[in-house]
């Protein structure tokens, strides 16, 4: 699925197109200028350079070299030596060729931000109303979701993709908490015996230190605004900072100014707060899986 309109970049070709990691590097210091009260030609000025090379460092377009960094550093009034570092190493970090690097145009570039975003987290939430969370998918439910959406080749591919994004529970690097709606645990995915292998799939998952899940059943509410798939990453590198994906009909957004992100984070409390215990949770799964235990036996 595609991206939508993003709230604050514009989509550009492929070969223009900034990674998550260099738009996080770039929205970071420009909130450095302007915490400093700067505008774009003070930097210009400092680095001896044009205007437009700073917007494609702030837009993420360009990196920034280590000496360009301690001088734009020094002029943001950046005295203390661990922020220092932090900044070092996420310009750093934005040069990593990660496992997906390889896959080049075979993987959209949407779904590249994506990957970065859950290696790059310590802290993952998300809310699901139709399926189950990709991390949580078995094989089985990820090939009969997928089949009917994209050539064979294209599936594989995906299957093979999102098996390996499911490493990053095992490394125990980030914490995964999960509000399933009761409707994605009853919408029926390739049929009865791939659905109780798939609960089976989650509860053991969810015996993880790293994992949590929650089931948020039909008789709890929510306000209607809230039912809209979401999940919020937390960076795992400082500066630390929250993203927002958001799936729909037409393709995906990524939200990332802080009066947007602070309205999610409050969702995400309005949907823990409603949703069973991860130990009701359990109660519920286990007894969903003997009703697709009886319909896998009719």
């Amino acid at each position: 699925m595609l991206w939508g309109q993003p709230t604050m970049m514009t989509r550009m070709a492929h070969s223009e197109m900034p990674t998550m990691r260099s738009r996080r590097l770039g929205s970071e210091l420009k909130r450095l200028r302007e915490r400093a009260g700067l505008n774009m030609g003070d930097a210009a000025r400092e680095l001896q350079s044009g205007q437009p090379k700073i917007s494609k460092i702030e837009s993420g377009q360009q990196g920034i070299r280590p000496l360009d960094l301690d001088h734009l550093l020094n002029l943001y009034g950046v005295e203390d030596e661990e922020e220092r570092q932090n900044f070092r190493q996420l310009a750093k970090h934005v040069r990593t060729l990660d496992w997906w690097s390889a896959q080049g145009p075979l993987l959209h570039d949407d779904l590249k931000d994506y990957l970065t975003l859950e290696t790059d987290s310590s802290l993952i939430r998300t809310y699901e109303t139709q399926l189950m969370p990709g991390l949580l998918q078995t094989e089985h439910y990820m090939s009969a979701l997928l089949q009917h959406h994209y050539a064979d080749e294209e599936a594989r591919l995906m299957v093979e993709t999102r098996r390996k994004r499911q490493g990053v529970l095992d490394e125990g690097t980030v914490h995964l908490r999960a509000v399933l709606d009761a409707s994605a645990l009853h919408s029926t995915v390739g049929g009865a015996e791939i659905m109780v292998e798939q609960m089976e799939h989650v509860l053991t998952t969810s015996r993880h230190r790293n994992v949590d899940v929650q089931v948020l059943p039909q008789r709890r509410s929510v306000t209607p605004d809230q039912y809209v798939p979401y999940t919020i990453f937390t960076m795992r590198q400082a500066p630390t900072a929250d993203y927002v994906w958001l799936e729909h009909l037409s393709g995906s957004t990524l939200l990332e100014r802080e009066p947007h992100v602070q309205r999610y984070r409050r969702a995400w409390d309005d949907h823990t707060a409603a949703a069973l215990s991860p130990r009701e949770s359990t109660v519920y799964i286990r007894k969903l899986i003997e009703e697709y235990r009886a319909q896998a036996e009719e």
